[in-house]
């Protein structure tokens, strides 16, 4: 496997780490990490086979956030990954909305294809301040309400599509880890008896995967694959060999880069750094036995504890004495006294 690629992206990336989540988003929208999980969270594919799923049936290439395109516009611009619908939703009333990822998928059902609208959204945080399965029914709905004016118009709504949003929980509580919870509309006789055609109102879909440890999730096939694609702990090398190994996912140049850079930027290296300096400058403080020394000392921990972590992933001096100015307001000299 050559790495010179990898190696030259992390040198140009490193230093911005708004990329994380742009690297993230690439990562996902692999078509064949896509496949992944469409087959393990989506009925309409369960009985497929995974490496079918990416060559036939999704379709065009999937739309990635960054590449903003207005619903009344259709000059998609090609992504690198995956050009299909857009990732921008505005309305004048609603307002704007961007997908991380979005991107049509046909499925066989019963002799015929029907297609589908399928969104993925990375998410860091499972309490960002309100219910995060509120926030995904409500993309569910915008990209129903989207199809008016280009999937179907008055008096066709049987043409509209079904929509599924699935979102990736990367640090979701303990009860959560290590699962997949569907939320869908579903037919209930009040009074009498009545079988409506499923497809009618089987139109929205909400999906939450939410990860933990890929040791622990081993005996699902989706879980421990994104567990390892995410990690901000295990290494780029290791990482190749097991979706290689035991996904038979091949190893392109372009996919092995973008799996490297994700554990160059991951959130998880700051924050460890951070948490570990913390430890040491609390305990340094708490020695000192003064308000003072404890915030001194946790100051100094969290600038300590940064330093040591990006110096584990080899950004250059320059670029390390620049972020820490930036983070804690300190002039040149007192961040090169750290160093």
């Amino acid at each position: 496997m050559n790495i010179d690629t990898t190696i030259a992206k992390n040198i140009h990336v490193a230093g911005d780490k708004a990329r994380y989540d742009a690297v993230c988003k690439r990562l996902l929208s692999e078509k064949i990490i896509l496949a992944w999980i469409m087959k393990n969270c989506l009925e309409e594919f369960r009985d497929c086979d995974v490496k079918e799923i990416a060559e036939k049936y999704i379709e065009g290439e999937p739309s990635v956030a960054g590449v903003p395109v207005h619903p009344d516009e259709e000059g998609i611009q090609q992504a690198p990954m995956i050009t299909g619908v857009g990732t921008e939703d505005v309305t004048m009333t609603e307002g704007k909305v961007t997908y991380d990822i979005r991107f049509k998928a046909s499925v066989p059902v019963s002799g015929e294809r029907i297609q589908l609208i399928i969104n993925i959204e990375a998410q860091n945080k499972f309490y960002p301040g309100y219910p995060l399965i509120k926030r995904a029914l409500y993309y569910c709905s915008r990209m129903v309400s989207s199809q008016y004016g280009k999937e179907f118009t008055d008096p066709h709504y049987e043409k509209i599509k079904k929509v599924y949003s699935i979102w990736i929980c990367m640090d979701p509580p303990k009860n959560r880890e290590n699962s997949i919870t569907r939320y869908y509309i579903n037919e209930e006789n009040l009074v009498g008896s009545v079988n409506e055609e499923r497809s009618h109102y089987d139109l929205l879909s909400a999906v939450m995967i939410c990860l933990g440890n890929a040791d622990k999730s081993a005996g699902t096939d989706v879980l421990r694959l994104l567990d390892v694609l995410l990690s901000a702990d295990t290494k780029p090398d290791e990482k190749c060999r097991i979706l290689e190994q035991d996904f038979s996912i091949e190893m392109t140049q372009e996919l092995e880069s973008e799996v490297s850079l994700m554990c160059n930027l991951s959130e998880g290296v700051e924050q460890r750094g951070i948490e570990k300096g913390l430890q040491q400058g609390l305990q340094q403080g708490l020695q000192q036995g003064l308000q003072q020394g404890r915030q001194e000392g946790r100051q100094e921990g969290k600038i300590y504890g940064l330093i040591e972590a990006y110096r584990d992933e080899n950004v250059p001096e320059e670029e390390i004495v620049s972020r820490i100015q930036k983070k804690f307001g300190m002039t040149e000299e007192e961040v090169k006294d750290y160093l």
